[in-house]
């Protein structure tokens, strides 16, 4: 470990130089006359360079933390809808330039192509950031780096779990063909579904949905149909759990699906939302296939030891809306200033309860709540073409539009007026009976969602 640096981290030799560090300005450490020092900066290791990744590691390095950042392929990127809420922007300070648009218009298509326009409650300085994957990842990396992490080019292969709590873990890593290690102190698992990470803590395994979905260059004309508006189509011809897209970039749409029970299926959703969309993209060439792997919970173990996961090797990818890029990030940043306040700067190291305290208690008091509301209502609405009508009707009204969008771009469960909420209650039952769903569906839905009124 960190105390005994020289004597037991026989592999530090192989660290990389690190760049000038940019502390946080409102950091000051505290130290207790208990707190076991260190003779060097604690070392992490930060496995995963997307959003979630990244932001770990910009905490950690600001936080003088000694930071090393592995991605396999920073050239590349996950496929993603690519939607991130308007209070990222200046929470996680996304410059404009990076923005490919700015949506102020949504519809969403029933089963029968009943088309709703759900954007009518927008403020004038509200929207939706629509950008590609690999403009952000890169940008949130290269900002890691300007504070001092150590970006690694290499697929990790492997972290060796120390036998004993006073030892060091090791990364196992493959760069330029070349099998290379690392020790450290401390690892956060930013490295997907199927992370590496997440296995070598044997954290349990979680259900995944498979996203599936075709970058489409359209001619001038059709694109500006798209200039300011994202489509959500519903329906068991698109998807029999989920929904699906047609999302707005700066040249092209992005036209995907996904599922969790039919991922044998996955091509044959997105041959059914190709059909619902065909007049809309008819002309356009197909200039990029993409496919991932999505979380659908949280795993049941996300730290042990001095290991922690966040974004999607933690399993932070909501239901219902499959939101999951501003919750890496988030998560990310949280996790590195958890360990950043434990180690009092570096200077001491930290322990599986000080990332527990810190890092997973806070998380769960802020977001858990709204993740099991949205996976309610994934329950409620998703699993039938009926019920997937009712949804298309109740998103007409105002109020749940309102709502919704309160909800989604400034990240808290809005706070509505009371007589309103059971308004729209009373409305959800009704649609629900209308679509024919009625009995224990509806009994379930009524008790549950009063609950969290």
């Amino acid at each position: 470990m960190a105390a005994q640096t020289h004597l037991f981290h026989p592999l530090h030799s192989l660290s990389l130089p690190l760049k000038t560090r940019c502390k946080s300005p409102d950091f000051k450490p505290k130290l207790k006359p208990s707190t076991f020092i260190i003779s060097s900066k604690l070392r992490a290791a930060v496995v995963g360079g997307g959003p979630a990744g990244s932001s770990a590691a910009e905490a950690l390095a600001a936080g003088g933390i000694e930071t090393f950042l592995f991605e396999r392929s920073p050239s590349t990127a996950k496929p993603c809808g690519g939607a991130i809420p308007l209070c990222m922007l200046d929470e996680f300070s996304i410059p404009p330039h990076l923005i490919d648009r700015k949506v102020t218009r949504m519809k969403i298509i029933s089963p029968s192509n009943l088309a709703v326009d759900f954007g009518k409650t927008l403020k004038p300085h509200e929207f939706i950031s629509m950008l590609r994957r690999e403009v952000l990842d890169d940008f949130l990396r290269r900002r890691a780096e300007s504070c001092g992490a150590a970006l690694i080019k290499g697929l990790v292969t492997n972290v060796e779990v120390p036998l004993t709590s006073s030892s060091s873990y090791v990364i196992h890593y493959n760069k330029n063909n070349s099998q290379k290690s690392l020790a450290v102190d401390v690892v956060i698992g930013a490295d997907g579904a199927n992370s590496k990470v997440a296995k070598a803590i044997k954290a349990g395994d979680y259900t995944c949905a498979i996203a599936f979905q075709e970058r489409i260059k359209l001619p001038e004309e059709k694109m500006e149909y798209y200039e300011n508006l994202a489509e959500m189509y519903v329906g068991n011809d698109v998807s029999p759990d989920f929904y699906a897209w047609v999302f707005p970039k700066c040249d092209h749409v992005a036209v995907g699906t996904g599922t969790v029970c039919s991922k044998k299926d996955i091509k044959m959703f997105q041959h059914g939302i190709r059909a619902r969309v065909r007049p809309k993209t008819h002309g356009g060439q197909v200039i990029k296939v993409e496919a991932h792997p999505i979380p659908e919970h949280p795993r049941p173990v996300r730290v042990r030891g001095r290991v922690a996961l966040v974004g999607d090797a933690a399993g932070y990818v909501t239901k219902c809306s499959g939101e999951g890029i501003y919750f890496a990030a988030k998560s990310g940043r949280m996790c590195g200033e958890a360990i950043v306040k434990a180690s009092e700067g570096g200077e001491r190291m930290i322990s599986e309860e000080d990332l527990k305290r810190e890092y997973l208690k806070k998380w769960d008091e802020k977001y858990l709540t709204t993740f099991r509301f949205l996976d309610l209502l994934q329950r409620v609405f998703y699993g039938s073409n009926a019920a997937r009508e009712a949804l298309v009707e109740l998103c007409g009204d105002e109020y749940v539009q309102r709502m919704t969008f309160e909800s989604y771009l400034y990240k808290k469960l809005a706070r509505g007026n009371g007589w309103d909420d059971i308004k729209m209650v009373m409305n959800t039952i009704g649609s629900l009976i209308r679509c024919d769903i009625v009995g224990r569906g509806i009994e379930m839905f009524d008790k549950r969602v009063l609950a969290q009124l």
